[in-house]
């Protein structure tokens, strides 16, 4: 019989039905797996979606949102103070191009400037946000020309489409 070390200290031997445990394992491990895919698809598509809300509203103006919805899209001035990284994600949402760490700490302070007050260095805790959100799937990472680090808020073909007929329309009217 085989004896194990138990993640706790202990040992414990290993018997035939092990081969089930590994069995449950494996399939928790790939749903675990799947799962995590879904929330990185799905956080991905709530940000294009708000994109695209906060680019309409850039359009026409605050006023053609409801005040649900201008909730949803963190728009709507409150006296609850925004979280930081929900505020460095809605930095990248409305930027129009890609942004350096200074860049979202100066639109930060610009915006929100009480989120940096909790923070030593506002520069490396920006940085360590915009990193998470790339690990995340919701932001891209790209080199400018001058070789320093920029980021950008991944945005689904769909979101292009409906900016273009936000486009469209504007010119219309």
């Amino acid at each position: 019989m085989d004896v194990t070390p138990h993640s706790n200290g202990t040992e414990r031997s290993l018997a035939a039905g092990d081969g089930h445990v590994k069995e449950v394992l494996s399939a928790a491990h790939e749903e675990l797996k799947h799962l995590l895919s879904q929330r990185a698809e799905i956080i991905k598509r709530i940000g294009t979606i708000k994109q695209t809300i906060v680019g309409l509203a850039n359009i026409f103006g605050d006023e053609i949102l409801s005040n649900d919805l201008l909730e949803l899209v963190d728009r709507k001035t409150s006296t609850r103070q925004p979280g930081f990284t929900k505020a460095c994600r809605m930095v990248l949402i409305e930027a129009e191009a890609p942004l350096g760490a200074r860049e979202v700490c100066e639109h930060l302070r610009r915006r929100t400037p009480s989120v940096l007050l909790r923070h030593k260095d506002p520069l490396a805790s920006v940085t360590t946000v915009l990193n998470r959100l790339v690990e995340y799937g919701e932001a891209r990472s790209v080199v400018r020309e001058n070789g320093r680090r920029a980021w950008q808020w991944v945005a689904d073909p769909l979101s292009s489409a409906v900016q273009e007929a936000a486009s469209y329309v504007s010119t219309k009217n």
